[in-house]
């Protein structure tokens, strides 16, 4: 059975590599808190808050942040892996560089991000608030964008192949040079309004 802790704050504490399985944090807060080279698996965060918390080199397996806040937070070579942070808010983090494989982030607030040359591959993101995000030179494959809000984001040199660009108004974002795969080229044709043919060959 796994440790439920409720309510309570963490503040300056030094939890460098350490390991966190099977507990349960719920409404509790994280203030300067030193998780470099932590390691989550399994771990369950509803709801909490993280202010000025080190991530770097952490790696979280199959982890939960729902709902959660995390403010002026480093995540410097963070990786997440089959994890799920469904609703959770980001302000003033420093998210790169960063590697998300699987797992869902839907709903998730990341308004103008720095996401340059960050990883998300086979990520559901639907709804995600990706606005004035620079995503330049991401990769971003294989990821359900469906509803995400893209406006004024730089996509510009970005590996977008497989994901799911319905959401995409051509016009508000910056695409210059990004990858796209033909099936994802007949969506952004068709936004733009324009109508495809087969050439009738004589």
């Amino acid at each position: 059975m796994s440790e439920i802790i409720e309510g309570e704050t963490f503040r300056n504490e030094d939890w460098y590599g350490e390991e966190f399985a099977d507990r349960v944090y719920r409404g509790c807060t994280f203030l300067q808190v030193d998780l470099t080279e932590s390691t989550t698996r399994g771990t369950v965060f509803e709801g909490c808050t993280f202010g000025n918390v080190k991530f770097n080199a952490s790696r979280h397996t199959d982890a939960a942040f729902t709902r959660c806040t995390f403010t002026r937070c480093n995540f410097f070579e963070a990786e997440f892996t089959g994890c799920k942070l469904v609703g959770s808010t980001f302000a003033e983090s420093a998210l790169r560089p960063l590697r998300v494989s699987g797992g869902d982030w839907s709903f998730v607030t990341l308004p103008g991000v720095d996401l340059r040359g960050v990883t998300f591959d086979g990520v559901r993101m639907r709804e995600v608030d990706l606005t004035g995000a620079n995503c330049a030179e991401a990769t971003i494959v294989d990821v359900d964008l469906s509803g995400a809000q893209l406006r004024g984001a730089s996509l510009v040199r970005a590996d977008l192949r497989g994901s799911d660009l319905s959401a995409l108004d051509p016009g508000a974002v910056q695409l210059a040079g990004a990858m796209i795969d033909p099936a994802q080229a007949m969506v952004v044709a068709q936004t733009l309004g324009l109508v495809i043919q087969e050439t009738v060959r004589r």
